[in-house]
């Protein structure tokens, strides 16, 4: 598909296209469909419910049946059980689709993210509608192909960054979409992460130790190479090593850049470059910045969506501060900055739900009216499980806002990011979106996907 292709794409398969995606008058969300019959209900599984996948496990079972639990760890798994006695328990959650089959109707994936794709990618295939946390996957490649297979098996998806189900963010979009901003001229993300260990404290793997009895380890490695247990890795910490994580930037922007990127349209970049510190290649570095060229819709000059994170020389990596215009002392910890002829669009969260609008033409600017539906609380986290549901029971994916064909090109976006990190030196790619690689620079292409241990293919 080429570039305009897929933004086209982008248009059709997501809420960014207006209130003519969803119902006529869309702004109101349609009644939750909650049978109190469980014959009715769904039968969800729930695999990694440990940290996060804690909360998406309990937020699922108030939409349908828990059938079953799946995590690596012996002690999550039967701490979940113990609320969900009626559920089948699982350490593989392949075993689990071969076991349960046609009992399970959806799955949550809330692993670590090397196995998000492997996970979300076997249960579509067998018919399943899937919700999986952001980001949606470990690397390009793995973006495209569940793009592709969410769209061939018809199923329902969802990706879980959770603010996308708050009022607040949908109005921050239709805000962007409404135009009142006037051109755009760039747009800037920076994040308080790195919270976890990595460069430059990192410098070289934690040193082995026995697996403990309740963790199994070949399983929490899946599809990643063979390194023996430490507990630098589980639980957590697997965040701030390549062959498991995806930084710090994979970890946030999912969250950060998703208000931008919806309210701007921005499909797939024509082009990255970075710079980093120097680090331990199988980490992330100490500090990074990323930009990003993309091509707004009907205009051809692409504007530059740059990406902060971590300390440089002892100092927090943040966007110049005269960009606020004297409104501010300082950045706020995460957020996302839209500079526009007419006015700038200050978010100082990572959800881009709260907003201050910044110059001389901030006081003409007023809300539009909704084109969006409003889920009406204040649990965005649950809200977007509902959400998800509900596209299920009336076989519309369209109507989960983060759903695949949205959240996957969102993902290869970002994880795109971490390719220029590795490349560095502000070296500039330029993306083949159609073909996902790049031009002129092939020796690079590499860095799209990864190697899968046998037995854990995609």
């Amino acid at each position: 598909m080429t570039l305009q292709t897929n933004r086209r794409e982008f248009l059709q398969t997501s809420a960014v296209a207006g209130v003519g995606f969803y119902v006529a008058g869309g702004v109101e969300a349609a009644d939750e469909t909650k049978p109190k019959n469980k014959l009715e209900r769904l039968n969800i599984a729930a695999v990694g419910v440990g940290g996060k996948g804690s909360s998406d496990c309990d937020q699922a079972a108030n939409y349908g049946n828990l059938v079953a639990i799946c995590d690596i760890d012996e002690n999550s798994r039967d701490r979940k059980a113990e609320k969900f006695p009626e559920a089948a328990k699982f350490f593989d959650f392949r075993e689990m689709l071969e076991k349960m089959g046609k009992g399970i109707d959806a799955v949550v994936v809330s692993t670590p993210d090397h196995t998000h794709a492997v996970a979300s990618i076997m249960a579509m295939k067998a018919g399943k509608h899937v919700y999986c946390q952001k980001p949606l996957c470990h690397n390009v490649a793995e973006a495209r192909l569940m793009r592709k297979v969410a769209t061939d098996n018809k199923v329902c998806t969802q990706m879980g960054n959770q603010g996308t189900a708050g009022d607040a963010f949908r109005t921050s979009v239709e805000l962007v979409q409404s135009g009142a901003l006037g051109k755009i001229k760039e747009v800037h993300l920076w994040t308080n992460r790195p919270i976890w260990p990595q460069a430059p404290k990192v410098t070289k793997r934690p040193e082995p130790r026995p697996v403990p009895a309740h963790v199994k380890w070949d399983l929490f490695l899946g599809p990643a190479p063979e390194r023996p247990y430490a507990p630098g890795y589980h639980s957590f910490a697997w965040r701030g090593w390549r062959d498991f994580g995806t930084g710090a930037l994979g970890d946030m922007a999912c969250h950060t850049a998703n208000m931008p990127y919806m309210g701007l349209k921005l499909g797939l970049p024509l082009a990255i470059s970075g710079e980093t510190d120097p680090y331990n290649p199988e980490t992330f570095p100490g500090w990074a910045k990323v930009t990003f060229e993309f091509a707004l819709p009907g205009t051809t000059e692409p504007i530059k969506v740059t990406w902060y994170e971590g300390q440089r020389d002892g100092k927090k990596l943040t966007p110049d501060l005269a960009l606020l215009q004297g409104t501010e002392k300082g950045y706020s910890g995460s957020g996302s900055l839209i500079v526009a002829e007419n006015a700038t669009l200050y978010s100082p969260d990572d959800y881009g739900a709260t907003r201050r609008l910044i110059g001389q033409g901030a006081k003409d600017i007023k809300n539009p009216a909704p084109s969006l539906p409003r889920r009406k609380s204040n649990n965005n986290d649950d809200q977007q499980k509902a959400e998800w549901v509900e596209a299920i029971v009336k076989n519309d994916p369209k109507i989960a806002m983060a759903n695949f064909s949205y959240g996957a090109m969102l993902t290869e976006s970002i994880l795109l990011g971490n390719v220029a990190m590795v490349v560095g030196g502000n070296k500039r790619l330029v993306y083949d979106a159609e073909n996902s690689k790049f031009t002129g620079a092939s020796e690079y292409d590499k860095l799209l996907s990864r190697e899968y241990r046998t037995g854990w293919k995609l």
